[in-house]
């Protein structure tokens, strides 16, 4: 189950940034669970990865690359995420990095690996490795679609955009896939995520720039307040399309706005296919004295299994928001400046029910698909807004039976 339409944008092509995709067979036989990205001689790169302590192997892996070396490959494998397996996983992952910088002629440091999926089991390179020849053989400028399935766990839908603008008579692009419905509340991106424009960009800027975009985007969502072991952003650009984007200036305010529409975008869409998810919900806190104040609050309505569980029931119990707003932990907090409302629906003022609301208002905005939590602190002109999901039955039903 998944909110809103199941649509995604023409992928415009990248050049200098290749795709292929294949079947190792690693949970499912005949699944596509292989995906290889190649990039062209030149291109600069940038990352992000899970805070969590107990970061898999290849992110590990990933990030030592990627200080040490010109990347030409990403090799991404689903159903088994290489987390909790010890030195044997670092063994395996690297293993994989050899085999792949064999058959292509680059070193070792010029490969990223990306794993995801159950955590604690041993990586089965042998499927991986003999699955290489065919992904290579698949490679292509036009398989966007294929890898955004192919990097799919309990997704059920594929999640990708594209954003493109002119400059000087040349246009720029920019194409990106993700995945990730459940272990959502990301700590530097989302689940897996991956992203290439032809601009020219600089790899310290390339890094500055997803780094922010990341922070209003993939940092700003939860499904259920799980941080994953394998997070892993990448943002790599080939310079092909003759626009050098320099750290300011027109070019730069174009890409930075692409990049953050398709960041955002990307985002969203694991909010929307969130496991068991029947509601797109936004939590937007106003008029904050701080961004950490806001997102506090925002979190402890976004976290809250009465709040979710509510929003899965259509239920208008209003006085569940009320209650974390006053458990966030906000100091000196003025409960008689408070405004609560769903949609424009006002529903809390003046420390209480607000005097024009009505059950009947509450019910209709509570049945739709798409709803905002909006809450006014009246303490500041901050605002922060963070996207979440309600929780369901199927939720429970999906992670119950995940290893089975």
């Amino acid at each position: 189950m998944a909110v809103g339409p199941d649509t995604l944008p023409e992928l415009k092509p990248v050049d200098g940034f290749r795709i292929g995709v294949a079947s190792a067979g690693i949970k499912k036989p005949g699944r596509r669970d292989i995906v290889l990205m190649e990039l062209c001689e030149g291109a600069t790169v940038a990352g992000v990865f899970t805070k969590n302590a107990f970061c898999a192997a290849p992110v590990v892996l990933s990030k030592k690359h990627l200080a040490a070396s010109s990347i030409r490959y990403l090799l991404v494998n689903t159903g088994n995420a290489n987390a909790g397996t010890g030195e044997q996983g670092m063994r395996d992952a690297t293993a994989c990095c050899e085999a792949l910088a064999e058959r292509t002629g680059v070193s070792v440091e010029a490969v990223l690996p990306f794993s995801t999926g159950v955590i604690g089991e041993p990586l089965p390179v042998a499927k991986i490795v003999g699955a290489l020849e065919a992904a290579k053989s698949d490679l292509s400028e036009d398989n966007w679609l294929n890898a955004a399935h192919g990097i799919m766990t309990t997704d059920t839908r594929a999640k990708a955009g594209c954003e493109q603008f002119e400059h000087e008579g040349k246009t720029v692009t920019l194409t990106g896939i993700s995945k990730g419905a459940g272990m959502i509340m990301p700590n530097m991106a989302t689940m897996l995520g991956y992203v290439a424009t032809d601009a020219e960009v600089d790899q310290a800027q390339l890094q500055a720039w997803l780094t922010a975009a990341t922070e209003q985007s993939f940092n700003r969502i939860t499904v259920d307040g799980d941080t994953s072991t394998n997070d892993s952003c990448i943002l790599a650009a080939t310079g092909r399309s003759g626009v050098k984007v320099e750290s300011s200036g027109e070019a730069a305010d174009k890409f930075v706005s692409a990049l953050n529409r398709l960041m955002l975008h990307l985002a969203q869409s694991i909010v929307r296919d969130g496991e068991g998810a029947t509601k797109f919900v936004e939590v937007r806190v106003e008029k904050s004295a701080s961004v950490r104040e806001a997102l506090d609050v925002a979190y402890t309505i976004a976290h809250s299994p009465l709040v979710k569980t509510a929003l899965y029931a259509s239920d208008p119990n209003w006085g569940r928001i009320l209650a974390c707003v006053g458990r966030a932990g906000v100091e000196n907090l003025d409960l008689n400046a408070i405004e609560i409302y769903l949609n424009d629906v006002c529903i809390v003022e003046k420390g209480g029910r607000a005097a024009s609301y009505t059950e009947e208002q509450g019910q209709a905005v509570m049945n739709g698909e798409e709803i905002l939590i909006h809450v006014v602190l009246n303490r500041g002109d901050v605002c922060e807004a963070v996207w979440t999901t309600d929780l369901s039955t199927d939720y429970v039903h999906i992670n119950a039976d995940y290893r089975s």
